[in-house]
């Protein structure tokens, strides 16, 4: 005799069936087909770690490899000086910063101070630096609105008023001029005028009225003129050319950082009018192109440029004075186009090249 267990229904009072065994297999294919007709389309979620952000208080790394140049050429410079047996042969006249000019002791003709590259773009070097500038600013199609004009005049303006601070008049004389007076140097004529009694030290106070005298310079640091001239000059138009350049043609692979006033930190591109975006979807430019007419005018000069900082590296003032130059170039440079991203009321006012 079979024995049968009956399961109470607690509901109803009556005996119930036990339920029909659970097939795992069938309920995990169940689960899936009920998660596809949820969500057909969504896929799963997954963890992403957005890109870092370029610090706004130093260069980008673009900017750091093309700043890099600089002490780069300034260091070829003096190591090729010291182990060249002509310009070690060469007499170094320290007064004048350079090898002796007469009796045909200079040691290569771009070591003479009238070879034509130092008298004819050197000596008139922010002349030219000035020319391309606005060669380029009025003749790229991405700089047709007057907004970016403008922008790029006054970043022009205050970077020409470092300039003149250092090279030409510092509410007196300038930066270079004080800066040799404060660290002990002197006239030699307007010396001897003193000792004579006929002038006092203070007649030849800057640099163009001891020449004028006659005179020379002892002593004392001398930044290096050149040095601060063809570093400040030359990067002030790869900023601004650059930039340009590279969103013209789409080649814009890293990106600024700003400080908002809010205090966020984002990319400088979110500060660009939707209106005044330039470049075309999917079309290839070639440099050149995206150059223009003035920016090739503009890579003359800056090409120019780098070959005579090289020749002042070599041939012209020692590595401090060379070292000084540099720096003071660099001060003017971070202050035009480093320190805006962080500050975002300078910011508005002289804006970013390509924003």
């Amino acid at each position: 005799m079979v024995k049968t267990t009956h399961f109470l229904d607690t509901r109803h009072g009556g005996p119930s069936h036990p339920p029909p065994p659970q097939n795992p297999l069938r309920n995990c294919r169940h689960g899936l087909l009920l998660a596809r007709r949820r969500s057909p389309t969504t896929p799963l979620p997954a963890t992403t770690t957005p890109p870092a952000r370029n610090t706004p208080y130093l260069p980008t790394p673009t900017e750091l490899v093309l700043l890099a140049t600089y002490p780069t050429l300034l260091l070829f410079g003096a190591l090729f000086s010291a182990v060249s047996p002509q310009t070690r042969a060469a007499p170094y006249d320290a007064i004048g910063h350079a090898h002796v000019q007469t009796g045909g002791f200079a040691p290569s003709y771009f070591a003479r101070k009238d070879n034509l590259f130092n008298t004819l773009f050197v000596k008139r070097g922010w002349a030219w630096i000035t020319v391309a500038f606005f060669v380029f600013v009025f003749t790229h199609p991405a700089l047709g609105s007057t907004g970016r004009r403008t922008r790029a005049s006054v970043r022009w303006a205050v970077v020409t008023m470092w300039w003149v601070f250092v090279t030409q008049w510092f509410f007196g004389p300038a930066i270079i001029d004080r800066g040799f007076r404060w660290s002990g140097g002197k006239c030699d004529v307007a010396v001897a005028r003193a000792d004579a009694g006929v002038a006092d030290t203070g007649e030849a106070f800057t640099s163009a009225a001891c020449k004028s005298m006659g005179g020379k310079w002892s002593g004392g640091h001398d930044i290096s003129g050149h040095v601060f001239l063809l570093v400040l000059g030359s990067f002030f138009l790869v900023q601004e050319v650059g930039w340009v350049a590279a969103r013209w043609a789409q080649y814009v692979r890293e990106e600024r950082s700003v400080v908002m006033y809010d205090g966020a930190v984002k990319g400088a591109g979110v500060e660009m009018e939707r209106a005044e975006r330039y470049g075309g979807e999917d079309v290839t430019v070639t440099i050149a192109e995206a150059l223009g007419n003035g920016g090739s005018l503009v890579a003359g000069v800056v090409g120019l440029s780098g070959w005579m900082l090289l020749m002042t590296a070599i041939y012209f003032h020692t590595w401090f004075e060379k070292f000084t130059g540099l720096m003071v170039a660099l001060a003017g440079l971070y202050v035009t186009y480093i320190l805006p991203r962080w500050v975002p009321a300078l910011r508005q006012l002289i804006g970013l090249p390509g924003i």
